[in-house]
């Protein structure tokens, strides 16, 4: 427990009504879950102002409020707190009531469209391996060493940042490694906290639905690097063009990584096949598990932050070549019986997917077919939809469309806009098959031949389908399994 006035400490422009100095037990977002001498704060949301349960976290028992308009009804007993600007505040309200958890780590954090999950978690496995107690905030989960704690964000709150880190350092760990969002940059979800270091991997077409435009995109991520202090590294994926932008304003030390031009890091793909990349990297010649020029991208950055936390380059290479891919992240499945290869991937852009199709079409031998099956989310930007469809169309010899989360929309008017997306040309080798689970079967079974590829994009790890706000169970390595075992 702290004081408001502890707690408030570092906030330039406040406004306290009240007593400064009552007890704050905990900090909470959802009124729900407020309980005696909480701090309720009222976030502006985009569908859900907080301002308006404002009294009924009162009822609940909480005694001060964070909020940035002042109800006209104001108890004697209860102590507001007025800011310009709740988010922000809450972040550095977060942080200081866990005792500044950030500070007592080396944290890294990496943002860009494609590659955060892989690049975070072979950070995580790697430093592991190198014998330190570490922490993970991922899409996929978040994990304190061995813990598992299941992920609902891809960055989380700022209370419940702040709260994971403080249990990471508690629990011994010296380092953590998170993917940061577009989104958490500009909900203030990492504000208040401290990163050792940052990575920019890309950025490519993706959360227009959210940002409005491109270029409010792009601010978002590079708000991420502005904020940096000068003692951190900022590693920027310099092949990007966008990638010098990320860096314009940020007062942390610039390192780069590239495969076309000289850079902090180096490397050059020796050989890409179904076996692993051969790369050199930095003049170490050294081969990896994982496939693909994207993954070639994703390990130097690996290695960049490695080296920049001051690890010998040997033994940090010696461990990375026994690294294997993320979850849902090209994972391969094979059919003993006819050795038809199916391959998952979280691809869910139109960049991802041109990346994975390409490595597929390097990879694969003559004879081979490549069969993909692909969707689009619901309630997600749907400029995409059609780009994907003509991507899917363009680099593979079957195409079945087919439903992934449409969440709350009617999944056959997004199928419809994919289909909007395929060249004339290519309407002979496309179907539209709503059901996901009749898609792949039908992939598998009917389409593919033996030796076949079968790609099936869009939910990677995810293992439910979001359907009119219900989720049911669905894992695209199930279904694959399934359908080859059937088969």
């Amino acid at each position: 427990m702290k004081t408001l006035s502890q707690l408030t400490a570092s906030l330039k422009k406040k406004t306290i009504i009240g007593n400064p100095e009552i007890m704050v037990s905990e900090i909470i977002i959802d009124s729900r879950k407020v309980s005696i001498g909480s701090m309720f704060v009222a976030l502006k949301g985009t569908q859900i102002d907080g301002h308006t349960f404002i009294q009924k976290a009162i009822d609940m028992g909480a005694m001060s409020i964070l909020c940035e308009d002042l109800p006209e009804t104001r108890p004697d007993n209860i102590t507001f707190l007025q800011v310009s600007n709740a988010s922000e505040a809450l972040g550095y309200l977060a942080s200081e009531f866990y005792d500044n958890p950030s500070k007592k780590l080396k944290l890294v954090g990496i943002t860009g469209t494609n590659g955060k999950t892989t690049t975070v978690m072979l950070l995580f496995r790697l430093f592991r391996n190198l014998g330190y107690r570490c922490g993970l905030i991922s899409t996929v989960q978040n994990q304190i060493d061995e813990y598992v704690i299941p992920s609902t964000h891809t960055t989380p709150d700022a209370v419940s940042l702040n709260q994971l880190l403080a249990k990471m350092a508690q629990m011994g760990c010296t380092h953590a490694f998170m993917e940061v969002s577009s989104h958490a940059v500009v909900q203030h979800r990492i504000t208040g906290v401290t990163f050792t270091g940052a990575i920019f991997s890309n950025i490519t077409h993706d959360h227009l639905d959210f940002h409005g435009t491109f270029d409010n995109y792009i601010k978002a991520k590079k708000g991420f690097f502005d904020a940096l202090p000068k003692t951190a590294f900022a590693l920027i994926n310099i092949d990007d063009r966008r990638g010098g932008v990320m860096v314009q304003n940020t007062k942390a030390s610039i390192n780069t990584y590239s495969l076309e031009t000289l850079a902090t890091v180096k490397g050059r793909i020796v050989s890409d096949s179904i076996y692993g990349l051969q790369m050199e990297i930095n003049n170490h010649d050294i081969h990896f598990q994982l496939i693909g020029t994207f993954n070639a991208y994703n390990l130097m950055a690996i290695y960049g932050a490695a080296i920049l936390l001051d690890e010998d380059a040997n033994e940090v290479l010696v461990e990375m070549s026994s690294l294997k891919t993320a979850p849902g992240r090209f994972e391969q499945i094979v059919s003993m019986k006819d050795q038809k290869v199916g391959i998952v991937d979280y691809a869910h852009t139109p960049d991802a997917l041109e990346n994975v199709l390409k490595t597929i079409n390097q990879i694969k031998d003559g004879n081979q077919q490549v069969i993909t099956v692909v969707g689009c989310g619901g309630n997600r930007d749907a400029t995409k939809r059609p780009i994907m469809a003509k991507i899917a169309c363009e680099l593979s010899n079957k195409v079945i469309l087919t439903s992934d989360n449409p969440r709350n929309e009617d999944p056959a008017e997004i199928l419809e806009q994919m289909r909007k997306g395929i060249p004339p040309i290519d309407f002979k080798k496309t179907l539209i098959i709503e059901d996901r689970e009749e898609a792949i079967f039908l992939a598998v079974r009917k389409l593919a031949k033996e030796g076949d590829i079968i790609l099936v994009a869009g939910k990677g790890h995810e293992n439910y389908q979001e359907i009119k706000g219900v989720k049911y169970h669905f894992d695209d390595k199930e279904a694959l399994a399934e359908a080859f075992e059937a088969n």
